[in-house]
């Protein structure tokens, strides 16, 4: 089991920027990728980007790239990930979901409870 938790939602105005934060613990010695979704008002859950834990490659979907950048740091017991965001649009409006795929696992099979960031125009 791992546990998610993120941080760092918050309201800002477009054009600004944000870093989300998430902390992953538990028995992080499993997990293979982390990433990060999101879920825009009335919209489907999404993949906004994802990274590799053994070798740092990432991924962005279309609507990230150029503007949002995925990073990892780890320690001893815990793995970090986190999303630098820029140039926010209002479309950018979202609960931001980290999210775990263990190794071995076809999909992203953790969850953390989410954080919102809120875009105004």
């Amino acid at each position: 089991q791992v546990q998610l938790v993120e941080s760092g939602g918050d309201t800002v105005q477009a054009g600004g920027s944000l870093k989300l934060s998430c902390t992953c613990s538990g028995n992080t010695y499993t997990v293979c990728e982390m990433g990060w979704y999101r879920q825009c008002p009335g919209k489907e859950y999404e993949q906004v980007s994802t990274i590799k834990i053994d070798d740092s490659t990432t991924n962005y979907a279309d609507s990230a790239k150029g503007r949002f950048t995925i990073s990892q740091d780890k320690d001893n017991t815990r793995l970090y990930i986190y999303l630098q965001m820029t140039n926010l649009k209002t479309d950018d409006t979202a609960v931001y979901y980290c999210a775990a795929r263990r190794c071995g696992a076809p999909r992203f099979d953790y969850r953390g409870q989410g954080t919102q960031v809120t875009v105004s125009s």
